[in-house]
Formats: structure tokens, sequence, C-alpha cells
């Protein structure tokens, strides 16, 4: 108690308010693809980064920038980086989440790792609650995502078609092959052979000119054709926020040097009609937390060649 207590009379390292906790849920939901998930959480100027990593395969981050809160008042010298569960932290966020809008304060103390949440305005009073943080047993890797070209490969696609099409071709211990032709403009996504399906392998595919409206946008030069893990490429879209899907928003998806995979989804963290100091020009704040998952490529395999040129 009396640390607790200790650590709430020290300078704090970052203070800042939020008015949407539904939103901040949706966007840490989105990387929490499995039970007692820990987190790595980098604070700065700039706003929060929160991390999850799994078997050096997969790593996911959520960017919550400083004008996605009301307040951000930030103190720290440097970039404090701290682990955390990830569990916790959103169940926590959850049980305010539950009792109707309020603003949380996110309060961190530096010196003794203590992440604080309090409901500010809340009718009946005010909930606290403190979640103890750690050292990170290792730092995350910083992935190191490098292009293919001068020109990008990238795609565009609905998000609940992008899930769509990967639990269509769910198989345990499979793998799936994205695979990306320019002429004529395709995107194909090609699943094991398994059982009845050993020899002909299930696949769908995506023409750019014939299904404008499910794949957005489509820009490559070459071919190429990778193999991902199933369960790594699921975990990318496992969770996206129902609000994604009924939104119909787009996913968009670039293939790096070496078959490095970057998915980036946009969730909305605003509170519907809520004033916010940094709202467009009617008063309604177009705010987006950006989740972002970079997923390595398998070996490569006869069946798959690699271009990287």
């Amino acid at each position: 108690m009396s640390s607790s207590a200790a650590a709430a009379d020290d300078p704090p390292d970052l203070i800042c308010h939020l008015d949407s906790i539904h939103g901040m849920v949706d966007a840490l939901t989105s990387i929490r693809w499995k039970r007692h998930q820990d987190a790595v959480m980098e604070l700065s100027e700039h706003g929060i980064v929160v991390i999850v990593e799994e078997s050096g395969c997969l790593q996911a981050k959520v960017y919550l920038k400083r004008e996605l809160f009301l307040v951000y008042e930030y103190a720290a010298e440097g970039h404090p980086r701290f682990g955390m569960s990830l569990d916790l932290f959103v169940d926590g966020l959850n049980i305010f989440s539950a009792l109707g809008p309020a603003t949380v304060n996110l309060h961190h103390c530096d010196a003794l790792y203590i992440y604080m949440l309090r409901t500010v305005d809340f009718p009946n009073g005010s909930l606290y609650a403190a979640i103890r943080t750690r050292i990170p047993d290792t730092i995350s890797w910083d992935y190191n995502f490098e292009p293919t070209g001068i020109v990008p490969i990238s795609f565009t696609v609905k998000s609940v078609v992008l899930k769509e099409a990967i639990e269509d071709l769910e198989w345990p211990g499979s793998s799936i092959q994205i695979v990306l032709q320019p002429d004529p403009p395709c995107v194909t996504f090609k699943g094991d052979g398994h059982g009845e399906f050993l020899l002909s392998s299930p696949q769908i595919d995506f023409p750019y000119y014939a299904s404008t409206a499910l794949l957005i946008a489509f820009q490559c030069s070459c071919q190429v054709a990778y193999w991902y893990k199933y369960k790594f490429l699921s975990a990318t879209t496992s969770n996206i926020p129902a609000c994604v899907l009924k939104a119909n928003r787009g996913s968009k998806l670039t293939i790096g040097r070496g078959g490095m995979l970057k998915i980036l989804h946009l969730v909305s963290v605003g509170r519907p009609g809520a004033p916010h100091p940094y709202g467009d020009n009617v008063g309604e704040p177009r705010r987006f937390a950006y989740i972002e998952f970079d997923v390595k490529a398998k070996e490569e395999q006869e069946d798959a060649p690699i271009n990287d040129s």
C-alpha cells in the first residue's frame, strides 16, 4: 500500500486522457490472439506503441498517436519501454467501458513501474486500478522491412474479405501461399493440399479488374509468391473489431524483401459526436489507431519460387 502511494506521489512520465475506452479496447484486442499474452509498451512525445511478438515470426504493433487523446502530457526523458500483461490491461479497460461513457486518465510513474487507470468524470464517483509493469524479458526485435524495389509490391482488400479468405483456407498446421501477378493483375491465396485436396490445393483468386469492389488497390510489377504459416496469418485478422468489418474498411498488405509481409488495419478510437481538440471542420474527430502486423515468410519451397527483383 505504501509503495503504491509513493508511486502516485512521484512525477509521472505520462498523463493522458482518453474519451473512447471502447475504441482503445478494440485496437488492443486486434493484437490479442491468445490468452496470457504479454506486451511491451513504449512511450514517447509522439504517442504510445504497444508491441506483441510470437515465435520470432510474427510481430504486431498498435500505434496510438498523441492526437487520439484529449490530454497528452509527456515528461519522461527518452522513450521508456516496459513489459506488461496485455490481458490485464485490456480487461481493466473493459471494466471501465462496461460502465458507460467516461474519460479515463492513464497515469504512468517511472519510479516503481506502476501503470494506473482512473475514471475522472464518472457520474457516481471514480474507479481506480493499478497494473504492475516490469522490465521485459526480451526487447522486441524491430522487424527490418525493406521494399522489394522502387515501387512497393502491395494491394488493398476489404478487411472482411481478407478475414474470410484466410478462414476459408484453414487447416491445422497448414500454410497459405500469397501470389501476386502483374498481367493480368491478380492476387491469389492458395492453401496446402490435404486429404481430398492433396492433388488440387484450394485457392481463392481476386482479379483486380473483375472485382475492384473487393480488391481496392493493386501495385505489382513482377510476379511474387511466398508461403506463410496459417496460424500467423490467422492472427492478423482473427480479432479485427466488428466496427471495422461493418464500416467495410480496407486492409493494406505490402510484401517486402525476403517475403516479409506487412498488414495494416485502421481502427476508429473516437467517440461519435464527442468534441475533440483534433476534430475536423465539422467537429467530428477523425481518429484512428494504426494496427500493424509483420509476418515472416516460410523458407523457400520448391513449388513457390521467390522473386525479389
